[in-house]
């Protein structure tokens, strides 16, 4: 027997996409381009399409997934959508799970509708993140996303404070909240380049992006830099505690 998908799950390098954020490309090229570059997660997000428009674009993602042959390993999530999830699957598209925040349809109910082997993620809340993370019951969520490490256009809504302040993660944090979490977290909002060998060393699993590939000129030359600087950074980190 082969792993299920929720044994297999590795969100090292999770890419978020939809039509909002390719620059009128088509969201499959960049799944595929990211694919290439050797991420390992892929989250179909749109506030814009419709139920349809979500399920026909889970299903281009899916056959970018198997023809690049790893179908067993790259989770393919859709945020906030359990009933597209639902209806994908219906209809025999291989949807493996999705991503939901805190306002959105409970974990514990997603994992009902959805079953053991599915992949079931959450936002973890912005204020209160720390004592949320160690606190909160992760058996039916099989990582929390967490950010944004910067202000990020790709999505204006996340977490303030109460005098209304976008709240953004230091360094120090993340490595806190990757001591703390009893499950997986990825990090991401507004995350380039340059911040990947910082966020390696905090201990969290993976990255998330949008705008750094979706929105990238080169968008497989630009998932491979930020794949590479992941692994390597990764490496130095383990190195350094031998």
């Amino acid at each position: 027997m082969g792993k299920t998908m929720r044994e297999a799950l590795d969100i090292s390098a999770y890419l978020v996409v939809g039509p909002e954020n390719t620059e009128g490309r088509p969201v499959r090229e960049i799944v595929r381009a990211a694919l290439k570059a050797g991420f390992s997660c892929v989250q179909i997000r749109s506030k814009e399409a419709s139920a349809r428009e979500m399920i026909a674009l889970l299903g281009e993602a899916a056959e970018e997934i198997r023809a690049a042959g790893v179908s067993e390993h790259v989770a393919l999530l859709a945020d906030d959508r359990l009933d597209v999830v639902l209806a994908a699957r219906k209809m025999g598209i291989k949807a493996d799970g999705v991503h939901v925040g805190q306002s959105d349809i409970p974990p514990e109910i997603c994992r009902a509708y959805l079953g053991e082997e599915a992949v079931v993620g959450l936002s973890a809340r912005t204020d209160e993140l720390l004592a949320y993370v160690r606190d909160t019951d992760t058996s039916a969520i099989d990582y929390f996303g967490a950010g944004p490490l910067h202000e990020t256009a790709t999505k204006p809504d996340c977490g303030r404070d109460a005098q209304g302040n976008i709240i953004t993660r230091s360094f120090e944090e993340i490595e806190e909240l990757a001591r703390v979490s009893k499950i997986p977290v990825v990090v991401g909002g507004g995350v380039k380049l340059p911040d990947i060998p910082a966020l390696a060393k905090t201990g969290v699993d993976g990255f998330f992006v949008v705008s750094a590939v979706a929105g990238a000129p080169d968008p497989e030359k630009a998932a491979k830099e930020l794949v590479d600087a992941w692994q390597a950074g990764k490496a130095a980190t383990s190195g350094a505690k031998k």
